[in-house]
Formats: C-alpha cells, sequence, structure tokens
C-alpha cells in the first residue's frame, strides 16, 4: 500500500508529514522516557524481519492482485507502540530512499496509513485492551486478526481520502473506495494470520518480550530470549534472501485497485518542479530501484534474481543496525537538569 507521488497533491503530503511528524515526536518522547533497553536487539531485529517479510507478495485468489504484511500490528505486540512506530518509519524510509518503493512526497501519507494506524491504534488500543487482563493463545489470536483488519482498512481508506482531498488524479472517490477496501479486507485477514502466527511463537517461546505481559507471570519457558532473537533473525534473513524470489508478481492492493478504476496500470505523476525534484532526488538514493540492481533487462533473471536477494539481505540488516541504533541513541540522551534560579 506504498502511494506513489502521482496520487497526492504538494499541499496533502505536507499536511502527511506534519501528522506523520507530530505522532514521531510523540513516540519519540515516550521512547526516550522508557529506561527499558533489553528491547533494544528486538526492535532492531523485528525491523529487519518486517522489512523482509514485506518483500513477500502473496496472491489474493481469484482477483488478480496481492498483498503484502504492514507490520505495525506485529511489531507494537512486541515492542510497544511508540517503539514500533518508530521502527515502521526507519523500514519506510529505507524502502523510500535506497528501493525506491512508495514516493518520497508520499512517505508522510505512507508513514501514516501504514505505520500510525497498525501501531498505536492496533497495538496501543485493540491488543492492549484484548490482552489487559491476561494473555492466551485465543486472546493473542483475536488481536492480531481484529487489529490488522480494522487497521488496514482504515489504512485504504485513507489513501482514498488523501487522493481525494489532492484532487489530480481520475479516481472517483467511491469507486475507489469500493476497489480498496474488499480487497484490504481480504489482505488484512492475511496479515492477521501472519502476525497472530509470529505472535504465538514468541508467547510460546519467551512470552515476556510481548508488550504488556506482566513480569510476575512466571512459568516454563521454551527459548532464551537471545534464542528467540536469534531465530526471528534467521528467519528474516531466509525470507529477504530466498523466499522473496517466489513473490506473487500480481499488482498490490492499491495498484490493483488503481488499474481497476481506471483501466491504466500506472498513475503519470504531474508536471511541477515539486514532483520533478522529488523524482530526481530519489533515482540519486535508490541504489537498487524496485528491489534489483539498475538497468536490469527482463530478459537477464538471473542478474534480477541476484539483486532480490541483495535487496533483502542488504535492506534487511540496514533496517537492523538503524532502527537498534536510534532506539539505543534516544535512550541515552539525557535531558538537560533544570537550572535553579535564585
Amino acid at each position: 500500500m506504498h502511494m506513489a507521488d502521482a496520487l497526492l497533491a504538494p499541499g496533502v503530503a505536507t499536511t502527511m508529514y506534519v501528522c506523520s511528524g507530530v505522532a514521531a515526536a510523540c513516540a519519540v518522547r515516550k521512547v526516550r522516557a522508557s529506561e527499558d533497553t533489553s528491547k533494544v536487539p528486538l526492535m532492531g531485529v523485528m525491523g529487519a524481519f518486517v522489512f523482509a517479510a514485506q518483500m513477500i507478495n502473496f496472491t489474493i485468489p481469484g482477483t488478480g492482485s496481492s498483498g503484502h504484511l504492514c507490520g505495525g500490528m506485529l511489531l507494537a505486540g512486541l515492542l510497544g507502540p511508540s517503539a514500533a512506530f518508530l521502527t515502521m518509519i526507519g523500514i519506510l524510509l529505507i524502502q523510500c530512499l535506497l528501493f525506491a518503493d512508495g514516493g518520497v512526497l508520499a512517505l508522510g501519507a505512507n508513514i501514516w496509513n501504514m505505520a500510525f494506524y497498525g501501531c498505536f491504534l492496533g497495538g496501543g488500543i485493540i491488543w492492549r485492551g484484548i490482552l489487559k487482563n491476561g494473555f492466551s493463545r485465543k486472546k493473542i489470536i483475536l488481536a492480531s486478526i481484529l487489529g490488522s483488519v480494522i487497521t488496514l482498512q482504515l489504512g485504504a481508506f485513507s489513501v482514498c481520502l488523501q487522493t481525494l482531498a489532492s484532487g489530480i488524479t481520475e479516481l472517483p472517490f467511491r469507486v475507489f473506495v469500493g476497489a480498496m477496501l474488499p480487497i484490504h479486507l481480504a489482505i488484512g485477514l492475511v496479515e492477521g494470520l501472519i502476525t497472530a502466527a509470529v505472535l504465538l511463537f514468541v508467547y510460546e517461546a519467551r512470552p515476556e518480550l510481548l508488550d504488556g505481559y506482566a513480569a510476575e507471570q512466571t512459568g516454563k519457558r521454551a527459548l532464551s530470549a537471545r534464542g528467540v532473537v536469534a531465530i526471528l533473525l534467521a528467519a528474516a534473513c531466509v525470507i529477504g534472501g530466498l523466499l522473496s524470489q517466489v513473490a506473487s508478481e500480481h499488482p498490490d492492493g492499491l495498484e490493483w485497485s488503481v488499474a481497476r478504476v481506471t483501466g491504466k496500470e500506472e498513475t503519470e505523476t504531474p508536471d511541477g518542479q515539486v514532483y520533478a525534484k522529488a523524482e530526481a532526488f530519489q533515482e540519486k538514493t535508490a541504489l537498487l530501484p524496485d528491489y534489483t540492481f539498475k538497468d536490469v533487462g527482463e530478459e537477464d533473471t538471473r542478474k534480477a534474481a541476484w539483486g532480490t536477494t541483495v535487496s533483502g539481505v542488504a535492506g534487511g540488516l540496514l533496517v537492523m543496525v538503524c532502527c537498534a541504533a536510534g532506539c539505543y541513541g534516544l535512550k541515552r540522551l539525557k535531558r538537560r537538569p533544570a537550572v535553579a534560579h535564585g
């Protein structure tokens, strides 16, 4: 559901940058206030895991469309809403700049649509609300599916609202909504199942890694915390380096909806200096556009495959380092003590 610049007017794009920036500032304040650094490694590893998982587009049967994990709900179930939101920003920023996945102007909107709802509504309200009186397998499954479905529907609807407010495309609002919400309902159900599977694994192996799990709830642990982190890291490497080769080639839910409404596979970017500068900037930063090497022809399948593998591994490692280092750096920052005046 990464929006392209062609869907947004500069004014709407700026507004969404401001909204996402305010949410990020609140998240930074909460992460800095926390004294717990035990989840910093998990933050980096889960960032890499979600990055890799987003490379796996799964086919939605009977539609000609595909979907991929957003990951906000999954991250929030492990890291808490604020740390999850900052992790998602790291993922989306690297996807935008290094891989040209989502537009530069649209980055603020993509953060809001794909991260804000999943982390703060899905994790902060739905996850914590369902699990506040104790954890169980059924509650984790319910929270994962319900949170993923609701937040993805809100994200899809926000895309339609932002496009409507921009007024620069041929997308009739009602028709666009009628295409976006049903396909993202199906995608949300699949995301909910994936989210539940990962969180259930952690629950069985090391439940105190889950957000909100009471420290006094003791019991047998199947794995050490390091063991869980190591397994998730290995899974990220396998998904990004190998399984990314078998991702669906069908357009994702947003691309499919746009094509269904307009009859065109791509929306043309409007003329204007702002769009031209954003495109030129992204061309310079995108070393692996579309998750492969630059200037790879359609006939050079082997080189393209290697490019995808390199993108999955290198991107995952970069996300892991950036997210973990950023979180640790925030926690290390000390506020200046107040100066007494007499």
